[in-house]
């Protein structure tokens, strides 16, 4: 009797095998004409009734997280037949365990002709007494399940699951082509960003070098192929003194412009107030932390220029020590420094003094520069980028910085930086 109502059922669709695969060349036409995925699964399910009788299916899509340590997660895309709750929506399935855990780890279908009978059966509706399930494999890789239930005993065999196999092997090349369009527009997207966050980068950079009686003086930023948050300035305060700025925000993009932007503005601010380089930085790095998440913070050094004293009074918040030369090729890091700006609330920052004799060379740089490597892993480090500065240390400070954008060239190979790399050149006349 179970089995005269099976066979009752299949004939419900008054289809022969060559009708089904004609359908199911037509199902495939239609659902390769989208690259929406809710639509292209759901359109299955809503044809799939017309080729294999089901009272209740499902396509559930693994969702694998980033970090292989961490537990998947069975999505479902399209159900039919089923009264909506969590546990359909995402079965707490480990791998291996029910029905779907099975055939994705196994990557074989099953097909249950009694499901009271099965220890794998996992019960999502009472009414179910059959059912059959079939990977959805892309790359060799299973990616998702296809799951049909009946009411009936016996409801599937091999006919049904070779019609389902060729459905879920087509729906297998839509996902693939669905989700490496979502790729593409995913890249353009974070593409676009990059070139505003770029655009913004370089509209807050100077114009041009400040030119001062006893100093030549040039700055640049070598880009790499990602934004980053280098970022140097130079503000004209007196006609004989100078702010300078060279700054690093953490990250990259949009983010790190837009912090690039805020202590452009601040440090101008403060600057035309006239506050010392310390007490600008105090005030800056306690309106950076109240407007800002905590993992954000910049790293600093900003200072005022006198060319009448020859001397440079600045203020480091974390950021990398200045490469000081003297005339004789005797060189040192000033190692003076306090926290990055906005790490803490109310940070307080020390003020250092230079006084510059004639031919001495001051150095202000980003990490972009001395952590570069090379395609053995090498790091470019402080010692051979201050060797670097003094092979070029009779060139003017413009033409310095392109000698050693051709040093670090050098050294990795051609590619250059791993991070933007931002110079600072103040050569004592």
């Amino acid at each position: 009797m179970t089995e005269k109502a099976a066979e009752s059922h299949k004939q419900e669709t008054g289809l022969t095998t060559i009708d089904k695969l004609r359908m199911l060349l037509d199902i495939t036409k239609t659902i390769s004409r989208s690259l929406d995925l809710d639509e292209v699964l759901n359109l299955v399910m809503d044809t799939l009734g017309s080729l294999i009788p089901y009272d209740a299916a499902g396509i559930y899509l693994i969702e694998f997280a980033k970090d292989d340590a961490s537990p998947y997660v069975f999505k479902s895309k399209a159900i039919r037949g089923y009264q909506i709750s969590f546990d359909l929506i995402e079965p707490r399935l480990k791998m291996g365990e029910g029905f779907l855990g099975t055939v994705a780890q196994t990557a074989k279908p099953i097909i249950s002709h009694d499901v009271s009978k099965d220890d794998r059966y996992f019960a999502a509706r009472e009414k179910t007494r059959s059912e059959m399930v079939a990977p959805i494999v892309s790359n060799d890789r299973v990616i998702g399940v296809f799951d049909l239930e009946s009411d009936l005993l016996d409801a599937y065999d091999d006919d049904d699951l070779a019609i389902l196999q060729l459905l879920t092997s087509q729906v297998a090349i839509i996902i693939e082509k669905v989700w490496l369009h979502e790729q593409v527009v995913e890249k353009k997207r974070i593409q676009a960003q990059l070139e505003v966050a770029r655009t913004v980068q370089l509209e807050l950079l100077p114009e041009s070098d400040p030119v001062m009686a006893n100093f030549d003086i040039s700055a640049y930023i070598f880009p790499a192929e990602e934004v980053s948050g280098d970022y140097y300035d130079w503000v004209r305060v007196f006609d004989d003194q100078i702010g300078i700025v060279v700054a690093d925000a953490v990250g990259k993009g949009i983010p790190a412009a837009l912090l690039m932007s805020f202590l452009r503005a601040s440090l101008r601010s403060c600057i035309q107030i006239g506050y010392a380089p310390h007490i600008a930085f105090s005030l800056v790095s306690d309106l950076l932390h109240d407007s800002t998440k905590d993992d954000q913070f910049i790293t600093a050094i900003y200072g005022m220029l006198d060319s009448t004293n020859r001397t440079f009074v600045f203020s480091n918040a974390g950021h990398n020590p200045p490469l000081l030369i003297k005339p004789d090729g005797e060189y040192r890091f000033v190692e003076y420094g306090d926290m990055p700006l906005g790490m803490f609330p109310n940070l307080h920052f020390h003020q250092h003094f230079i006084r510059f004799e004639r031919g001495q060379v001051l150095v202000i740089y980003t990490d972009g520069i001395t952590e570069t490597t090379n395609p053995n892993g090498e790091e470019f480090g402080g010692e051979r980028f201050a060797k670097l500065v003094l092979e070029g240390i009779d060139l003017p400070a413009k033409r310095l910085i392109d000698h050693i954008r051709k040093g670090v060239a050098d050294f990795t190979e051609g590619n250059f930086l791993n991070d933007d790399g931002t110079l600072f050149i103040v050569k004592a006349d």
